[in-house]
């Protein structure tokens, strides 16, 4: 799960590891933003202050590690 992440110039991959059903469509809306579509579907984002700013909005949906 995605805690707090920071701001840098570092690649991010982010993954969707939970369901968006029953959320908020706030919540529906960000990780669609984020372009994610599905459970396990992963994207490769750099870590601007807009796109840390959506993973820390759901965090509990995420997983975000280090791009190589």
């Amino acid at each position: 799960m995605a805690k707090n992440i920071v701001p840098s110039d570092a690649k991010l991959a982010i993954t969707q590891v939970k369901s968006i059903i029953g959320g908020s469509q706030v919540q529906r809306d960000v990780v669609r933003s984020l372009g994610l579509k599905r459970i396990g579907h992963t994207v490769v984002r750099t870590a601007d202050p807009v796109t840390v700013g959506m993973v820390n909005k759901v965090p509990h949906l995420l997983k975000v590690e280090e791009a190589k």
